[in-house]
């Protein structure tokens, strides 16, 4: 007969066992705190991001459709004359190749409703020519040196092209050029909290991957044999 193994060898170890319990709790605590940082951040992004997100999808579409979508462009044109006292600085601006002076500019905001910013003057013998983009629209306004004869033209095309320029970031200045950064990495954070949660769930949803696989597999199969 065999003899029985000693009872020390048969019998569980309490100190192994609470040990080992003590790990997979600490482990469990573990997950549960990653998990909450990554929904706290998934929410904290998605709600940043929404109203932006909206936008973007939004005019992705009307970007898509430009072509369909007809638009009445409306222009505005203004003439005025620059006050004498005023000229000498345009002449002094002129000679120095250099932007319109603080004066005219202020001069063109109050008589004319013309918002000319500092910065690149387009000169011409007797004319300074300022390019007046916007988002949606397209502008200009010219100022003759010895007569003082102001021209200012506007075109508006109108709010889906003006929403389409947000879109694309198309003479926004850079206050827009940065909401776009802030807004992409926003993005970034909702997209890979979200990629992190389809993996942590991923076990008890088992069409997880295969649509997420789908999503890369039709874009890439459309670029590869569908555009051309």
């Amino acid at each position: 007969m065999n003899a029985a193994p000693p009872a020390e060898l048969s019998a569980p170890n309490p100190e192994a066992a609470a040990a080992e319990r003590a790990r997979a709790k600490k482990r469990a605590q573990r997950r549960a705190a990653f998990l909450r940082q990554v929904m706290r951040w998934h929410w904290i992004s998605a709600a940043i991001c929404l109203v932006g997100m909206i936008l973007f999808a939004a005019t992705g579409i009307t970007l898509n459709h430009a072509g369909d979508i007809k638009a009445e462009p409306r222009t505005i044109t203004r003439d005025g004359e620059l006050p004498a006292e005023l000229r000498p600085a345009l002449k002094a601006a002129e000679a120095a190749g250099g932007e319109l002076p603080e004066s005219v500019r202020r001069w063109l905001a109050e008589g004319l409703q013309v918002k000319a910013p500092a910065g690149p003057v387009e000169w011409s013998p007797g004319e300074a020519y300022v390019a007046l983009p916007g988002p949606g629209s397209d502008g200009w306004v010219t100022l003759e040196t010895e007569s003082g004869a102001v021209a200012y033209e506007r075109t508006d095309r109108g709010l889906v092209a003006y929403l389409n320029d947000l879109h694309k970031g198309r003479n926004t200045g850079p206050a827009w050029s940065w909401f776009i950064d802030v807004f992409s990495v926003g993005c970034l954070v909702f997209c890979i909290t979200g990629l992190i949660l389809l993996q942590l769930h991923a076990h008890a949803r088992k069409s997880t991957w295969p649509l997420v696989g789908l999503g890369v597999v039709i874009p890439v199969l459309l670029i590869l044999f569908l555009i051309h």
